[in-house]
């Protein structure tokens, strides 16, 4: 029988992963497919606005609506409207990497490599939520997915992690996410590969403590069964993985508006 993973082996691994999670929130969160962000400083010059005429200018104004991040609707969106969108529009993006092992049914389930991709999504999730309810600090954040995750409540001070550790912990989240700086490097922004490959990495950073990550939040038994499937697996995985975000937003909500410390 495995020795039982202690509260410290957690903080070990999790402080490197929230900190590595920081970019990757970044790099979703600034992507402006549609050049929105753009419009908006052009708006800021009159000289510029007045170039825009007729249909262009009313399809540019509608668009400047859509609430993504860096727009005024955004901006105007409370913590739980933010939050929704990361669920939704991240959410899938993630659930669904996440589910392409199950391509190979239920000799893809005995691998950890789901429970690794599937806690590295909520956990980057969790990093995004925390980031729209004020919490900044990487001690809080391992707090609440080890609560979230894992139902561990880790003491504040051993989450806080150690000066001495700091620089460390740093160049693990630089190896985390170089994928993301070389593709912003070349091709000046992140591209979905780079985005698959650091969520990956975050993944692998997790194996670690592989006994706990089976205590996540998962789907229910018919999607666990219809996940033993061979192809047909990877539709279960994925709609278990999807029930799972929920859950995760569940416990977060009540974590964060119950527990957190107040910033």
């Amino acid at each position: 029988m495995a020795d039982a993973i202690s509260d410290k082996q957690v903080v070990a691994v999790l402080r490197p992963f929230v900190r590595g999670c920081g970019p990757m929130l970044d790099a979703l969160r600034e992507s402006d497919p549609f050049g929105l962000q753009e419009r908006a400083r052009r708006q800021e010059d009159d000289e510029l606005a007045e170039v825009d005429s007729g249909l262009k200018a009313k399809l540019l104004d509608g668009l400047t609506s859509v609430k993504v991040p860096g727009t005024a609707a955004w901006a105007k969106m409370t913590p739980h409207e933010r939050t929704n969108w990361w669920m939704n529009r991240v959410g899938r993006f993630t659930a669904l990497l996440t589910a392409i092992p199950g391509l190979g049914g239920a000799l893809a389930d005995r691998l950890p490599v789901q429970d690794a991709l599937g806690s590295a999504a909520q956990g980057l999730l969790l990093c995004a939520i925390a980031r729209e309810y004020g919490v900044t600090d990487v001690g809080t954040r391992v707090r609440l997915i080890a609560w979230v995750l894992f139902e561990r409540d880790i003491d504040p001070a051993l989450a806080a992690g150690k000066k001495d550790d700091e620089a460390a912990e740093a160049d693990e989240a630089a190896k985390l996410t170089e994928e993301l700086a070389e593709s912003e490097k070349k091709h000046g922004k992140v591209t979905l590969k780079a985005a698959a490959g650091t969520l990956w990495r975050l993944g692998r950073a997790l194996l670690g403590i592989t006994g706990e990550l089976e205590k996540r939040p998962r789907g229910n038994l018919f999607h666990r069964a219809l996940g033993m499937l061979p192809v047909v697996g990877a539709a279960g995985d994925y709609l278990g993985e999807r029930s799972g975000l929920r859950e995760v937003w569940k416990r977060a909500h009540v974590w964060l508006t119950e527990r957190a410390p107040v910033s």
